[in-house]
């Protein structure tokens, strides 16, 4: 059983006793804030990419980062890590064995409580409310159609046909092959170590030149956008109202939305470092979130 935090001032600024900890582990990046028992943020932190895609060691490690990171800047001592109650919202807890797994790594904090990175960008979103959200984030190669690793995984893969004068080109086709010296091999020797980041990496770009009316680009991201608006469209099915789009590229990608959807969507509370801190500060139990996982939809996503 977890200690119950305390809380006393201490010079004004830190809390003694209640220190809070939010963690949003994702695909591209662990970001962490620290708060005071008043909710005053003392600190924030980042780090490289935090999923357990990438093993457990290596996701631990970017959320220890990350934490320091959060600490330094609050001038908060390793020491006082143990006033620390920490919610940690990660990328790939839902693989076996994966909870388990971080659950039994020595921590320095009073306590940690894990939630997948949906859910805590869900509860943030709405306050801990009642409310569903479709995440436009890093994803999966292969899986999550309309992630950003969807879209670039398709650029990569037309700009190959092109190359091979199988398909049409375009600016921005040319564009992903001089990434990589127009050299249709090295692309392909590229591929077979990339992860899903480097993939997302390119749709930035792809959203740029479909902003500019690149035809092959336009495509690509309409496809993304219908594959979101299919499933903001099944929760409002179900009679959810209140729906957020959230993730890395919630903001370009709700442009290509039909107006209706966006007429529908409402602009986040929070993030989800905000819905991990309402984990840490027991606002909202693992049990509680753990039941809102229908409300929560990756592309098609923590």
């Amino acid at each position: 059983m977890d200690p119950e935090p305390t809380s006393a001032r201490w010079n004004g600024m830190v809390t003694k006793g209640a220190l809070y900890l939010g963690i949003d582990g994702g695909g591209s990046r662990c970001r962490a804030r620290i708060e005071d028992e008043y909710g005053a943020a003392l600190g924030e932190g980042s780090s490289g990419p935090a999923t357990t895609r990438l093993g457990i060691d290596q996701a631990w490690r970017s959320i220890l980062q990350a934490c320091a990171a959060a600490a330094e800047q609050a001038g908060i001592a390793r020491e006082d890590f143990a006033r620390i109650h920490a919610g940690i919202g990660l990328a790939g807890l839902g693989r076996r064995g994966a909870q388990a797994a971080l659950e039994q790594i020595a921590h320095p904090f009073a306590s940690v409580r894990f939630i997948s990175d949906g859910l805590a960008a869900c509860l943030g979103a709405h306050g801990g409310a009642d409310g569903a959200i479709v995440v436009a984030g890093t994803g999966s190669i292969g899986v999550d159609e309309g992630s950003g690793a969807d879209i670039g995984l398709q650029a990569i893969r037309l700009a190959l046909c092109a190359a091979d004068e199988r398909g049409e080109t375009s600016p921005l086709l040319e564009e992903v092959l001089g990434a990589f010296d127009h050299d249709p091999l090295q692309a392909v020797a590229w591929s077979e170590r990339a992860t899903a980041t480097d993939y997302a990496g390119f749709a930035p770009m792809v959203l740029r030149h479909a902003t500019a009316g690149d035809p092959i680009g336009r495509r690509i991201v309409e496809r993304a956008a219908d594959a979101i608006g299919d499933l903001l469209d099944v929760f409002l099915r179900h009679g959810i109202d209140r729906l957020s789009l959230v993730g890395g590229l919630s903001g370009p990608i709700a442009a290509w939305l039909t107006p209706d959807l966006r007429g529908r969507i409402t602009p986040p509370d929070g993030d989800a470092v905000a819905g991990a801190l309402l984990v840490a500060r027991r606002r909202v139990t693992v049990a509680e979130a753990t039941a809102e996982r229908q409300h929560v939809a990756k592309v098609p996503t923590q």
